[in-house]
């Protein structure tokens, strides 16, 4: 996954400006029907009972080389009561709705989710790197 512009530019500011920085108290995974981008600008999904999920991580362990997170349970999402459209994306975000996008890459695979599915993240599938 990569880092957002907003978390990039809060980190650098923190350890090279002296600028404070208040880490989100929780982390929640959001869906998209399109690339977020480091600018934040693609398209969550919305609606049919949708909701982003709470998510919690290992703690960081070198992995080729590269302090890794993953997360540290399954993230299961409501099930949709309406079509959500296809998920190709995922962003970690510091705010259940709202807030600031911190991370963000591709879903392993898009998927249709449809009414009646239920997404779920499986745990140890979400990557987080930092080199």
């Amino acid at each position: 996954m990569n880092v957002s512009n907003y978390l990039a530019t809060a980190l650098l500011n923190q350890v090279f400006r002296n600028t404070a920085y208040t880490r989100p108290s929780k982390v929640y995974v959001a869906l998209y029907t399109s690339d977020p981008t480091a600018a934040d600008t693609g398209t969550e999904v919305s609606g049919g009972d949708y909701a982003r999920q709470e998510v919690s991580f290992t703690v960081p362990t070198i992995i080729n080389g590269k302090q890794t997170i993953r997360n540290s349970a399954d993230i299961v999402f409501p099930i949709a009561t309406g079509d959500w459209g296809t998920v190709s994306h995922v962003g970690i975000r510091d705010a259940a709705t709202g807030g600031n996008l911190l991370y963000y890459g591709p879903w392993s695979a898009a998927r249709t989710i449809l009414e009646g599915d239920r997404p779920r993240i499986l745990q140890d599938s979400l990557v987080l790197t930092l080199s």
